[in-house]
């Protein structure tokens, strides 16, 4: 009889077999019957994360050997629609993989017995001291992942001293949120079809202390999330009762909205998140509308780069959206290069995307970044665990930083440079 380690191996080659790229897999069971085919995928990495990232099954946040174990055990944690919300790509999850891949493309040139007896991960960005350049990327819905959402993640950004930006779409408010973080968080913007509901989540943020509001400008029209539509088919739950009415994880449904304390008070019966018409003199009219500084998020190539130096951002995320908006199949890590060029260092340059190592981080500030942002690697620590998951995922990854320069030889942020690696 074949073992189930046999058949394991085997779904394992054909995950990574082309001939079943295009098939949709979700249904088909083994012999036990106890598993999808997509369920089996899914648990080895196959929604963007390569297969020598798959991880475990963990009981305590303490146990985590990277932030690989966080995302096996929010899989087997979070019901298969929400724990799909934070897996999802958009179209075959082509991007969503090459933000991965991508890394491998860079390596690193140590340089040796030059004393790392002291390593600093300290910097400043737009006028913020950090003790990390790690910061905490905008993500929406987070009391989907844990009851204490944001709230879990302030904290944890308190407890470890990490800037921290909060979505529009968050589930808690921006005053409780900075209230938890105890400290300034960043805010981030979604625009909307009204530029009234605009100048209201400005007022809101100002009023909340936010000194920087992050534009996303890469989503104007909804993408094609298939593998979320994937996950959903697999939920047994009745989700009616908190997405009835809703278009899309970003359209005008009214649930959409009512579930979002940013939009309290607001009138959204005409509102949309779908904004195809917008151009870059939204960034001109936001700038004169608040006292916040503006970053613009979601930039990839040079030219765009420039245009937001000539619009007055004061900094760039370079993102794709962690893979959920186009499908261009180029990793962030490709993109920075050329905005880096571009910006010749009159503005910050932060890397979206794709962060999941110490090594990744270090390869991005190598090539030009000021900082790094992480999505999901800390929603799968609050999935996992909540406030001790997000917590234990930042203690991971600036610890492999710290190693990881002190190993390359570098003794602090300013030493890492162009010559910190080569492309492989």
């Amino acid at each position: 009889m074949t073992s189930r380690a046999d058949r394991r191996a085997f779904v394992r080659f054909l995950a990574a077999s082309p001939l079943l790229a295009p098939l949709a897999l979700s249904g088909c069971a083994d012999d036990d019957g106890d598993e999808s085919l997509a369920a089996a995928l899914d648990r080895m990495g196959t929604y963007g994360e390569p297969d020598q990232e798959l991880g475990e099954v963990i009981e305590s946040a303490d146990r985590a050997l990277d932030v690989f174990d966080m995302r096996v055990t929010a899989q087997r944690t979070l019901p298969p629609a929400h724990y799909g919300y934070i897996a999802t790509g958009v179209d075959g999850d082509v991007t969503l993989r090459a933000n991965r891949t991508a890394f491998d493309g860079w390596q690193i040139r140590p340089h040796r017995l030059v004393g790392v007896d002291k390593v600093s991960t300290a910097t400043t960005v737009l006028g913020v001291e950090m003790e990390t350049p790690i910061i905490i990327s905008p993500t929406g819905s987070q009391r989907a992942f844990h009851a204490d959402g944001e709230l879990a993640t302030a904290r944890a950004a308190k407890a470890q001293k990490h800037t921290m930006m909060l979505s529009t779409v968050s589930t808690t408010s921006v005053e409780d949120v900075a209230a938890a973080r105890e400290a300034p968080i960043w805010y981030q913007l979604y625009p909307t079809s009204r530029w009234d509901i605009t100048e209201r989540l400005l007022a809101r943020a100002e009023g909340a202390g936010c000194p920087v509001v992050v534009l996303t400008v890469d989503l104007p029209v909804s993408s094609n999330r298939l593998s979320l539509t994937r996950f959903i088919k697999r939920d047994r739950r009745d989700c009616t009762q908190c997405h009835a009415g809703g278009k899309d994880a970003y359209g005008g449904g009214n649930t959409t909205f009512a579930r979002k304390p940013m939009f309290d008070g607001i009138t959204m019966a005409d509102a949309d998140f779908n904004t195809p018409a917008l151009t870059w003199s939204f960034v001109d009219r936001l700038r004169a509308a608040t006292r916040m500084k503006v970053v613009v998020k979601g930039i990839l190539t040079g030219e765009d780069a420039q245009r937001c130096i000539d619009h007055g951002a004061s900094g760039i995320v370079v993102s794709n959206h962690g893979g959920r908006a186009e499908e261009s199949g180029r990793g962030t890590i490709e993109s920075l290069p050329e905005v880096v060029r571009a910006v010749r260092g009159r503005v910050p340059v932060i890397l979206d995307s794709g962060i999941r190592r110490g090594t990744d981080v270090f390869k991005a500030l190598a090539l030009g970044a000021d900082a790094v942002g992480i999505g999901r690697p800390y929603l799968w620590g609050l999935g996992a665990f909540g406030q001790p998951g997000v917590e234990k995922v930042l203690q991971i990854l600036r610890a492999e930083l710290r190693t990881t320069m002190a190993l390359a030889g570098t003794r602090s942020i300013a030493e890492i440079g162009p010559s910190s690696v080569v492309r492989g």
